[in-house]
């Protein structure tokens, strides 16, 4: 177990703000012993709420190509069929997970794969479990595609307590399943949305851990078949001769021309950090 680095600033202040109202109690207060004690309660459990807040576990990552890893610790809040507006533009399922105040707030990628999209969207406060948080709320909107070609997107949203929203991810990256995308601070809600066609392995006020809980498994697009099973009519090129495409001649001599068009990247309003570096135990057998 360690401590996540966006937590450093939080703990320092804390241990500066318990300092401050200890010294003026012992100062002006002298003989209050009941009122000194009730003070260094509060202020210990003030501390170790902070700093189980920031908590880094070590663990154990299993990839697997189709599984959906849960992106936080959380509980299963919403399960349904719903249309995506932002980048899909269809239905899609939507499996949102809501944060408390005392879990682990380090938001993971669900699955290996390229950052296809990567959007900041700054907005309002509402109570993460409010229906218009989604697309109202301070959030981010990543979409991963894996190596089969099935994307999911998935959106850190702020809540009422959580004002600051931290990323480590842009448009084109190659990111790792498990590994940290982004950090929320004091709860709120991330949402997932998969294609209709994947088997959901949760339930609705199911407990879930980041990084270790299978939400789902995705279709698999690729399709294997036995060279017997192929019926004698289906014709079978052979890759090993060279192409025998007819050439252009526009140009005065049999070319091939290839044209390219490259699309500008969209940007984000914000940086994207560095993910901090973490520990991870080894794969079970």
């Amino acid at each position: 177990m360690t401590i996540h680095k966006e937590g450093y600033t939080s703990i320092a202040l804390c241990i500066l703000f318990i300092f401050v109202v200890n010294a003026l109690i012992q100062f002006y207060m002298p003989e209050a012993n009941t009122l000194k004690w009730i003070v260094y309660i509060l202020s210990a459990l003030l501390f170790f709420i902070i700093l189980q807040f920031f908590r880094s576990p070590v663990l154990t990552l299993n990839a697997e190509e189709t599984q959906v890893l849960c992106p936080a610790d959380g509980k299963v809040v919403v399960i349904e069929e719903t249309v995506e507006t932002e980048f899909f533009k269809d239905k899609r399922i939507q499996l949102s997970v809501f944060m408390s105040p005392i879990n682990v707030h380090i938001n993971r990628n669900p699955i290996s794969g390229i950052v296809k999209y990567f959007k900041y969207h700054p907005g309002k406060y509402l109570v993460a479990w409010h229906p218009k948080s989604s697309t109202e709320n301070e959030r981010t909107t990543v979409v991963t595609e894996n190596s089969e070609g099935v994307a999911i997107l998935f959106r850190q949203i702020a809540g009422a307590l959580a004002r600051r929203i931290v990323w480590y991810v842009k448009e084109g990256d190659q990111v790792l399943q498990g590994h940290q995308f982004g950090f929320i601070k004091f709860g709120s809600r991330v949402d997932i949305f998969l294609p209709l066609n994947t088997k959901i392995n949760v339930e609705i006020g199911e407990v879930v851990k980041g990084g270790r809980t299978v939400l789902a498994e995705l279709p698999s697009v690729g399709t294997f078949v036995d060279i017997d099973e192929v019926p004698d009519e289906m014709e079978i090129p052979d890759f090993t001769k060279p192409s025998e495409a007819k050439l252009s001649d526009e140009h005065g001599e049999p070319t091939m021309v290839v044209e390219h068009e490259e699309k500008p990247k969209r940007r984000a309003n914000r940086q994207a950090k560095t993910a901090p570096k973490e520990k991870f135990g080894k794969p079970k057998a």
